[in-house]
């Protein structure tokens, strides 16, 4: 039984994942259905988790929009999410940015790595 479920899910793994940690800002184009009709939606924050393995890996990112804090998570082998560009790196001493969710403004920055 494991044998078919192993083989179904390397069939189904992406092959050019791209390589992006945590405090990165990200670009993700995601792939929405509005009925008949499909468009590349594209959402732009920080990746503040990364979560599992293999396929059912997964990341989370966030960001502030009107005023009010985003967090979207994505699988990162989904058929649904297009590409993964990486705008800019951050320099971090966590695995979880968690704490950004209290910060407003400017202490929400993530330091860029040079």
């Amino acid at each position: 039984m494991n044998l078919k479920i192993d083989a179904f899910t390397k069939e189904q793994l992406k092959e050019n994942v791209p390589s992006f940690n945590i405090g990165d800002t990200v670009r993700v184009a995601n792939l929405i259905k509005e009925g008949t009709r499909e468009r590349v939606q594209m959402f732009e924050g920080t990746v503040i988790a990364r979560h599992g393995g293999g396929i059912s890996e997964t990341f989370t990112v966030r960001r502030v929009a009107y005023g009010c804090g985003v967090e979207k998570t994505f699988p990162l082998h989904s058929p649904h999410v297009v590409s993964v560009d990486v705008i800019r790196y951050g320099k971090v001493r966590r695995a979880k940015l968690y704490y950004l969710r209290d910060r407003v403004g400017k202490a929400s920055k993530v330091k860029e790595k040079i």
